[in-house]
């Protein structure tokens, strides 16, 4: 459940084959599962002081308890503005291609947590800790990254998977195109992260990837960006 991946850096593994995950960064607690989450994270953080709650973005597998675990630990809530609607509403499908699909209804239903005020936004080049925020929209509006440059650790959200979420087998995939605004500047923002060199990925599916080969780079060079 629990898992050193760097200095001050841990993944909390909230689904088997790390389905989904979170991530504690520097006493910053990165995302929050689904509603049902709610009782792993509080043991996790019973354990683990954090100081701050921050979304790479407001979709329903990443805020899920973050109204509850906020609330329970007074933590202020800190997310990009393009997330702020969403993150304070609780609508975490607003952006979907198809909000209507039955898949995006379930989730609403059953994975969303309601809406949470957020006591502060952060944009490209902000830090938390040592983590510099990267803007990486296209899954979502407002979706961010992370990356410290000291060890090449890359919070990288749902930019991209490391396991095929219906059969949970370990591989890089792009996000679900069901639930993602904007594929083609999804990709732009793979390549935009690719140019880090990231040394360690830590994804909000699948396991993390020690990136010694460059497997990375690799994936993301087999999609082209195309300018609108």
């Amino acid at each position: 459940m629990l898992r050193q991946i760097a200095p001050e850096v841990f993944q909390i593994s909230l689904m088997p084959r790390n389905g989904i995950n979170c991530y504690i960064i520097e006493g910053v607690l990165v995302d929050s599962g689904i509603r049902n989450s709610y009782t792993m994270i509080k043991k996790v953080l019973q354990k683990i002081t954090v100081h701050k709650h921050l979304l790479t973005h407001a979709h329903a597998d990443h805020q899920g308890c973050s109204d509850q675990i906020c609330s329970e630990f007074q933590l202020p809530l800190l997310c990009h503005p393009g997330e702020v609607f969403k993150t304070e509403t609780g609508m975490v499908t607003h952006d979907y291609p198809t909000p209507q699909h039955w898949i995006a209804k379930l989730q609403k239903k059953y994975w969303a947590g309601q809406g949470h005020k957020v006591e502060q936004t952060i944009v490209e080049n902000d830090k938390i800790g040592d983590f510099k925020v990267i803007e990486t929209p296209g899954h979502s509006t407002g979706h961010i990254s992370l990356f410290r440059e000291r060890d090449g650790v890359l919070i990288i959200g749902d930019v991209a998977t490391n396991m095929n979420l219906l059969t949970t087998v370990t591989g890089l995939q792009l996000p679900p195109s069901i639930f993602t605004s904007d594929q083609q500047l999804n990709i732009k923002s793979l390549h935009k992260l690719s140019k880090l060199n990231p040394a360690i990925i830590c994804f909000g599916h699948g396991p993390i990837l020690i990136n010694k080969d460059r497997k990375f780079e690799q994936f993301v060079s087999k999609y082209n960006v195309v300018d609108n």
